[in-house]
């Protein structure tokens, strides 16, 4: 498994539609150094350019490091702390932190290859976001941590009690936090 990276928080926050309303209030409850990773992508992009910048505000004013769910490009343009994504979707690097998705042992290697900080492997158990998806389990998501060149952060079904079994970089999740 690749090493714990101490630029890359170990605890992320995913915004959605869903926990909108209480995210100044999961956020207080994040400790300093924790991650939010901005998605809303329900949102029109000027009310979502504006609202991640009152989100962006809050998060630096507690110590957490705003993501943007776009292109690397994307995320600098809006102030954000990195970019989150499909690697494909990241674009080239401009700074900041990338985050990429993967889902499968080929989706580690091209997050790698593209340049990627650290991958969200998802999803470890069932989720809300997708109702009947595969999950890929403890045994599976152990399995492709541990092929993985870059830090693992697992996301899907994920709270405090149940990242404690895995020996990755770190944990992210929606409504863990709510």
């Amino acid at each position: 498994m690749a090493k714990r990276h101490p630029a890359i928080p170990g605890l992320w926050l995913l915004t959605d539609a869903r926990n909108d309303a209480a995210l100044d209030r999961a956020m207080r409850r994040l400790p300093r150094g924790s991650g939010v990773i901005f998605r809303h992508y329900h949102l029109p992009v000027t009310a979502r350019r504006a609202r991640f910048a009152r989100l962006a505000k809050t998060a630096r004013s507690r110590g957490l490091v705003p993501v943007l769910a776009g292109s690397s490009r994307l995320a600098r343009g809006w102030g954000a702390g990195g970019a989150y994504g499909a690697p494909s979707a990241l674009g080239r690097p401009t700074g900041g932190l990338r985050l990429a998705t993967a889902h499968s042992l080929r989706e580690l290697a091209v997050a790698a290859r593209g340049g990627a900080d650290a991958v969200l492997l998802s999803p470890v158990f069932a989720t809300r976001s997708h109702p009947g998806g595969k999950a890929l389990g403890p045994v599976r998501f152990l399995f492709l941590a541990r092929q993985s060149p870059l830090p693992v952060i697992a996301l899907g079904g994920m709270s405090a009690k149940r990242a404690r079994r895995f020996p990755v970089h770190g944990w992210a999740a929606i409504d863990a936090f709510a």
